[in-house]
């Protein structure tokens, strides 16, 4: 009884304090130890034996007539320091930023050598240990400079690739009203198909993407975190308008209108992405500017079109209302191209291509329970006819816009 009543005072005193107070404690404490063991200097942690852990990759390669500049991320846990350039099989002069780079720090080496357009090269990187970090570089291409004209080039291929296909696809809108209820469905689950095919070309893309460049910010897991973030963020943003659509109806249909927006949405960010690697391989001589290639994104995106139109088919979408939808699908892939040709990031470029699967997978959720008949069933065979249509349509024309 004595103990419990010493007890019942101190619980007292800490039902008073703020909670935010009590949230903050143990923080502090946190803070408090890390600062007391740097002080110390560690006491029983020692030296690591062993050689040092060297790992570089490099970010960024330009190419100017006589000059080729790395961009060089160090993501190992040791300092690196560069001392020699080699360039195919020959040791070259260059000069760097800073020859010591720490962990997660980056530096630039600019390397003088007479590279000749169109010939391949390797550079290999030593460092003060003896490691060797190589570099290769398939096709030698000057790197166009950031003028007006080529931020200009960049918006009229994002324009051929994004906006213009979309909006043709949308032009779908008077047939789908037209049909019944049953080929609705059909399209519904068609679109579905496009959607699952864009997030696994896109999930795909961003794994390789995110293996080729710095692994100290995540690597391949950016591809997964950003799809969360997506999903969440998206699932958030369609809670709060299909509540303010039930409160305020008008026009289309709330949920139409909502389903529509989110493809819409989903479709940009993987038009983001496609964007990036445009510009990207652009900016290195890797993407030859033809008819042929605009002709193969036509058709491939124009079905993108077709995706936003199918949930508002009930509706009566006003022409400001559908060239919005048309611009939030298309106009992404020209800011991705100026981003992919100008200041292309493998880490920020895995991560928007997660950002366009997730986004994807919670309009394919929203999606389905459309397709579902009366009786609650979904897999019809008419619909997974739709369905595996949808993948089809998308595989034959992505063979046309190899990049």
């Amino acid at each position: 009884m004595e103990a419990r009543g010493a007890v019942e005072p101190v619980a007292g005193a800490v039902r008073r304090v703020p909670a935010w107070v009590l949230g903050l404690v143990p923080l502090l404490l946190i803070v408090l130890g890390i600062a007391v063991l740097a002080a110390l200097g560690g006491p029983g942690l020692g030296e690591r034996t062993g050689p040092p852990v060297e790992e570089l990759s490099v970010e960024r390669t330009v190419l100017r007539p006589g000059e080729i500049e790395l961009t060089v991320r160090n993501d190992g846990p040791d300092a690196v320091t560069i001392a020699q350039v080699i360039v195919n099989d020959s040791y070259v002069g260059f000069s760097a930023g800073e020859r010591s780079i720490g962990r997660l720090d980056a530096t630039t080496v600019e390397i003088a050598y007479p590279w000749v357009e169109g010939e391949a090269y390797e550079a290999q990187l030593l460092t003060s240990t003896g490691g060797t970090v190589v570099h290769e570089i398939p096709v030698a291409v000057e790197t166009p400079d950031r003028d007006a004209s080529f931020f200009g080039l960049m918006a009229l291929i994002g324009l051929y690739v994004g906006i213009i296909p979309v909006t043709l696809g949308m032009l779908w809108l008077p047939f789908v009203r037209r049909i019944s209820a049953t080929w609705l469905r059909f399209l519904l689950a068609l679109t579905i198909g496009l959607l699952a095919f864009l997030a696994i070309d896109a999930m795909l893309e961003g794994i390789e993407v995110a293996g080729e460049g710095s692994q100290a910010f995540g690597g391949a897991s950016l591809v997964f975190l950003g799809a969360a973030v997506a999903y969440l963020a998206l699932t958030a943003v369609g809670e709060w308008s299909a509540a303010r659509g039930r409160a305020t109806r008008g026009g289309t249909s709330a949920g139409g209108w909502d389903v529509a927006l989110m493809v819409a949405i989903a479709i940009g960010l993987h038009n983001l992405g496609e964007g990036l690697a445009i510009g990207s391989a652009y900016a290195v001589g890797a993407l030859a500017l033809g008819a042929f290639l605009v002709i193969g994104f036509a058709i491939h995106n124009t079905t993108e079109g077709l995706a936003i139109v199918a949930p508002i088919a009930s509706g009566s979408p006003t022409m400001r209302r559908l060239a919005l939808l048309g611009l939030i699908a298309g106009a992404p892939a020209i800011v991705g191209a100026w981003i992919g040709a100008s200041a292309f990031n493998s880490s920020v470029a895995a991560f928007l291509l997660g950002a366009g699967v997730g986004a994807i997978a919670q309009v394919i959720r929203q999606l389905a329970p459309a397709i579902r008949e009366r009786s609650g069933t979904a897999l019809r065979p008419l619909t997974v006819l739709g369905i595996l249509a949808g993948f089809a349509i998308l595989y034959a024309t992505s063979l046309l816009v190899s990049v």
